[in-house]
């Protein structure tokens, strides 16, 4: 219950007191700047935090229980008492049978989710053989050309009992049925199948840029693909709607929040828009956020968002199950606070986020590796930062209670205004039409934009320190080992594959089903009810390459050109 008047007028007191006779006399011992708030954060932060700050505070509205509306303190009511978050660690380097090798590593090293990184070419819906490919392939993640490939990267690998994330967007629904195939072909039924395409469309066009075809029919993939999960899968995620790669681009950690929500919004509305009730596909929305380095602000951006999506999805959209409200996250710790510089200080860094994230109430964690701002991880790089969350989950004692954080006077402030800062962005993407047309006149990329310049300029005059870069710098630095790619032997085993591969199969059935993917593709109606998922699956499972199927779209659809911003 709310504190009353005269508890509230004892605090107000109490707290004058002790700024009157302890704070102030100390502050003038101190030099000028240690009086300065913290300009760096996206709103200054107090002294001391005391009840008179959450002076209106009710628990049952705005804390509540675990598992129970609004989420403030996690989605289940055990949380990790119940259940220990996945250990999901992204992987993925030169060909699938090089990844397959370290996927099968880290389950050994007790690594319990896959989660896959694909190179550069893969991203952009070509084959290794394509001219754009030359000197990627294999190079920021494993090359994936066909089914083929896919049945390399899982060999051995029991998909009924693992999940897997794969880290795809614009050919997501291409690679989600390379991976659909491959578990028919293990025996694996489709309702025992778990895992998460991200397929997040909309945070390309605003951060991370791996877009290829225009607004309407990317929107359409997505659609498909949740409409697809819908009815066949119960147990897989069609969507992780990501901010990790918005907060990568440069964003604040309110901005991240904002614009990653709001996507989830125009998700929603586009698949109830194409006749799904939104009680059929919303408890299988999942999200994906980053963990930067100032630990409580990360906290409460897990709270704040739980609470923020649990009501819209509530109040706005009308669902009434409630496993709709609940905001289900994956976390990975910031790609962009890691530094060239001293890298052993990363582990540090990434050891903090992670705290973060698990404090935050995530669902599933990747640890970064130290030396990931130089190259793709090491076996024994990748070893530290898996050890990392393990050390935390056995080690620490913060699983044995189920929201540490909570009740803080610092933490429970900061939720409530990340929250309404949030809120304020919301509205004003409402007032420009929603996310797809603020995405089209580039409110959310300015921004963005905006708060990256302002970030670096920060760095630059050494107002935000960075440890290792811009104070405490080594006049030498001891060279790491990495792991070393040859983009070019990576395509040339991929090519002599490609070769084999296209001297065995049938070359009438993969016509077959590239000529009736591409009528569905042109079809007048966008939201057909004639899915797209089915016809890419009858090829796939002709062995249809990534190019080929990714080339009926672009013929269909054509590519995006970004506008400038001026």
């Amino acid at each position: 219950m709310p504190f009353d008047e005269n508890e509230e007028k004892r605090i107000e007191r109490a707290e004058e007191t002790w700024e009157e006779q302890t704070l102030r006399p100390a502050l003038e011992k101190l030099p000028e700047r240690t009086r300065e708030f913290n300009t760096v954060s996206w709103h200054p932060i107090r002294r001391l935090y005391t009840p008179r700050d959450l002076s209106d505070f009710e628990y049952t509205r705005e804390l509540g229980f675990p598992g129970l509306y609004p989420f403030t303190r996690g989605v289940y009511p055990t949380m990790y008492r119940g259940k220990i978050w996945t250990m999901r660690m992204f992987a993925g380097h030169g060909t699938p049978e090089e990844t397959n090798q370290r996927f099968r590593y880290l389950l050994e090293q007790g690594q319990t989710g896959l989660s896959v990184a694909f190179d550069l070419p893969t991203l952009m819906g070509y084959d290794s053989d394509h001219p754009m490919s030359r000197g990627e392939v294999g190079k920021c993640g494993v090359a994936i050309d066909s089914l083929a490939d896919m049945e390399i990267l899982f060999d051995r690998i029991p998909l009924g009992d693992v999940t897997t994330s794969m880290t795809i967007n614009s050919p997501a629904a291409v690679l989600w049925a390379m991976y659909l195939v491959v578990c028919e072909k293990q025996g694996v039924p489709y309702d025992r199948i778990g895992g998460t395409i991200q397929n997040d469309i909309l945070k390309e066009f605003i951060a991370q840029k791996e877009y290829i075809f225009p607004l309407d029919p990317s929107m359409r993939l997505v659609v498909d693909t949740l409409l697809f999960g819908a009815r066949y899968l119960p147990r897989w995620n069609p969507v992780s709607i990501s901010g990790y790669h918005i907060r990568e681009a440069g964003s604040t950690a309110i901005q991240e929040l904002a614009f990653t929500l709001a996507d989830g919004m125009a998700y929603v509305e586009a698949t109830m828009k194409a006749g799904l009730a939104v009680d059929s596909f919303a408890p299988r929305l999942s999200f994906f956020f980053n963990v930067h380095n100032d630990f409580f602000e990360e906290i409460a951006k897990f709270r704040a968002a739980r609470r923020l999506w649990a009501r819209l999805m509530r109040e706005r959209y009308g669902a009434s199950d409630p496993r709709s409200w609940l905001l289900r996250t994956h976390a990975q710790t910031a790609g962009c606070a890691l530094t060239a510089q001293q890298p052993y200080n990363n582990v540090v860094r990434v050891a903090i986020q992670a705290l973060a994230a698990v404090l935050g109430g995530a669902q599933s964690v990747h640890t970064n590796a130290l030396d990931e701002t130089l190259a793709l991880p090491s076996e024994a790089a990748a070893t530290i930062a898996l050890r990392t969350q393990q050390i935390i989950a056995h080690e620490t004692g913060i699983t044995h209670t189920i929201d540490p954080a909570g009740g803080s006077y610092f933490v429970e402030t900061l939720t409530n205004e990340i929250e309404e800062a949030a809120w304020t962005y919301l509205q004003k993407i409402d007032d420009l039409g929603g996310m797809v047309q603020a995405v089209e006149k580039s409110f959310p990329q300015q921004e963005i934009a905006d708060a990256s310049y302002r970030y670096q300029q920060a760095v630059e005059t050494g107002e935000k320190v960075v440890v290792g870069v811009n104070r405490f710098v080594a006049e030498t630095e001891e060279p790491i080992s990495l792991l070393q790619i040859d983009p070019d032997k990576a395509a040339q085993r991929q090519m002599e594959k490609f070769q084999k591969l296209k001297k065995r199969r049938d070359h009438d059935r993969v016509e077959q089903t590239l000529d009736a993917l591409r009528k569905a593709a042109q079809g007048k109606d966008p939201w057909d009810r004639d899915l797209l998922m089915p016809k890419i699956l009858d090829a796939v499972r002709a062995y249809a390459t990534l190019g080929e199927i990714m080339g009926v779209f672009r013929e269909a659809w054509g590519e995006y050109i970004e506008p400038a911003i001026i």
